[in-house]
């Protein structure tokens, strides 16, 4: 069971994930975070209003118990705080600690709501944007990449290979493969998400967050993929949700579970990883539509370290 947590504001970084990553050394559990290092601009996600969706999971996951006040207004009445350059200590302690680090994005609503429909200019710029962001955080940059809320374009394949990335976690899907999109066949394997998050299953069916966790252990239980992915986000499991989550932690420990990083996945990669398109698709419980491991695509996939630059 890899753990990979999605750290999207300022208030996540320096509450959410030093108690994650205290609840996860007392447990001996490996976990990858994934930062956003620019702007916190969290209050112009309110754009998404008229998105199909957008309002009833508010409504449910109780937004602004989860993030607070403060962080709804970062980038509309307050200036949003550049998170990199205030919460750097506490991304390092992290890393320090052991844990593997990846870059999430330079600024998560402009990414999430932008990269869809983004050109090829538009797309570099963001992600040269988080690149030098994490660089700047840690000296060195990042050996892997978690989209903001899922989305991508084909673009991107580009970039996550030009810059030579290990490996990407940028969609959904069931098990590791080598992502084709708009004529693009990428050599970043991707490591998708493989279990639904609590947002989305906290608020359906009357379900609250221990209702929530316990639908994730039985998703576990009832066959698929022997290896999951499972993300969690730094404001919800690492706040409010964080005896929700120990409790889900300690079950998959009971039942035989390695709680590892996504680097541990990556390393157990072989030369049979298949080729899938990327599709955009509804996720239930989530607004609007997220990249989605795809069907299958009979090419044989080249290892990123084989392959020569994308032109």
């Amino acid at each position: 069971m890899a753990l990979k947590v999605d750290v999207d504001t300022l208030r996540g970084t320096l509450e959410g994930v030093p108690a994650l990553a205290a609840l996860l050394g007392r447990l001996g559990a490996g976990a990858t975070f994934y930062f956003s290092v620019g702007p916190d601009h969290t209050g112009r996600a309110v754009r998404r209003i008229f998105r199909r969706g957008f309002l009833r999971k508010v409504r449910r996951t109780s937004v602004a118990a989860h993030y607070g006040v403060r962080t709804l207004l970062y980038g509309t009445l307050l200036p949003g705080p550049r998170i990199g350059a205030r919460a750097g200590d506490a991304m390092r302690a992290v890393r320090d600690a052991g844990f593997e680090v990846g870059v999430h994005c330079h600024d998560h609503v402009r990414w999430q709501d932008g990269v869809r429909a983004a050109d090829a200019a538009w797309t570099r710029r963001e992600f040269e944007r988080a690149v030098t962001g994490f660089a700047a955080v840690f000296g060195e940059p990042p050996r892997s990449h978690a989209a903001a809320g899922w989305q991508v374009n084909a673009h991107l394949l580009r970039l996550e290979q030009e810059f030579g990335l290990d490996f990407a976690s940028d969609t959904r899907g069931s098990r590791p493969f080598y992502p084709s999109m708009d004529g693009v066949a990428g050599r970043c394997a991707q490591i998708p998400t493989t279990l639904p998050t609590f947002d989305e299953l906290v608020g359906v069916d009357g379900r609250d967050a221990s209702a929530a966790a316990r639908r994730v252990l039985e998703l576990t239980r009832s066959g698929g993929p022997a290896t999951h992915v499972f993300t969690l986000h730094a404001e919800l499991e690492g706040m409010r949700l964080l005896p929700q989550f120990e409790r889900l932690l300690r079950s998959w420990l009971e039942e035989g579970y390695a709680l590892v990083a996504m680097r541990d996945l990556a390393a157990r990669l072989g030369g049979e990883v298949p080729r899938h398109r990327v599709e955009l698709e509804g996720v239930p419980g989530r607004s609007g539509v997220l990249a989605v491991q795809g069907r299958a695509l009979d090419v044989p996939p080249a290892p990123a370290s084989a392959a020569a630059p994308a032109p």
